[in-house]
């Protein structure tokens, strides 16, 4: 096998896409396709994924996630909310970049590592004046450094809280700055208490890379007079309530007339 194949793990039922990026020896180093999540193995645990073979899965989510919308073509003209959209992994954002214009939604993409995301937000956030904000890229939990509590056990749930809390030194309320945070695995409640109105992850389970971005999508798409339905909109991302939850706000849109 080769860097930039595809391949799943058998001591996981071969249950996540992965593509090789990088090995040293038997070590092979991987990174989720449609997963936020990097891992390694020795090769016998490989097996090559025949990428003819079709997702159902995957295609059933991308259909279903294609009809969040709420806006119809009718007498009132939409602004849905704009997003600011940092995230650590530049292909995952690619990705949510190419769902927000699907989605007609204004998003600004910006890769920006995790570590010392925290200097860099204030003055993204006073450049850009987003209504919504997503930070993500990867993480993940560590049971051997820590309880689930400790936010040194998570690879970067400690970034993540610190980020969030620059961003509400910026703008404190959460409804005039609605932020979405988190990647694989975060700790959960320490995102929420540093200001996130969502965040992964409640299960500490692994989550989808367009996750963060459905939930962005439908709260800019959501009537600003309007409190969104908290319950169906994580119910609209690939794990639900395991991999993310969050607080009842407003959504984002400003609706006109006549168009």
């Amino acid at each position: 096998m080769k860097i930039g194949d595809l391949v799943t793990r058998n001591s996981h039922d071969n249950d996540i896409i992965f593509t090789i990026v990088d090995i040293e020896q038997d070590n092979y180093y991987l990174k989720g396709i449609n997963v936020r999540l990097y891992a390694d193995s020795p090769l016998s645990d490989l097996t090559k994924y025949d990428n003819t073979t079709k997702d159902k899965d995957e295609e059933a989510f991308l259909s279903r996630i294609k009809e969040v919308s709420p806006v119809h073509r009718d007498e009132y003209f939409y602004l849905p909310g704009k997003i600011v959209h940092i995230d650590g992994d530049k292909d995952y954002l690619n990705n949510c970049l190419k769902y927000y214009e699907q989605m007609n939604v204004a998003a600004l993409g910006i890769n920006e590592n995790e570590v010392g995301l925290d200097q860099k937000i204030y003055d993204i956030l006073k450049k850009h004046h987003p209504n919504i904000l997503v930070i993500t890229g990867h993480d993940a939990y560590y049971k051997k450094l820590g309880p689930i509590d400790d936010l040194k056990a998570y690879k970067n749930s400690l970034h993540f809280v610190k980020a969030i809390e620059v961003a509400r030194q910026y703008e404190p309320s959460q409804d005039r700055l609605i932020i979405i945070a988190g990647a694989c695995q975060s700790n959960y409640e320490a995102l929420i208490k540093a200001g996130a109105n969502f965040a992964s992850s409640p299960k500490r389970i692994n989550i989808h890379a367009l996750d963060p971005a459905i939930i962005a999508t439908t709260i800019s798409l959501s009537d600003r007079n309007k409190d969104i339905d908290v319950k169906k909109i994580i119910e609209s991302t690939k794990y639900g309530e395991q991999g993310i939850g969050g607080l009842i706000t407003k959504g984002t849109m400003y609706i006109g007339y006549p168009r």
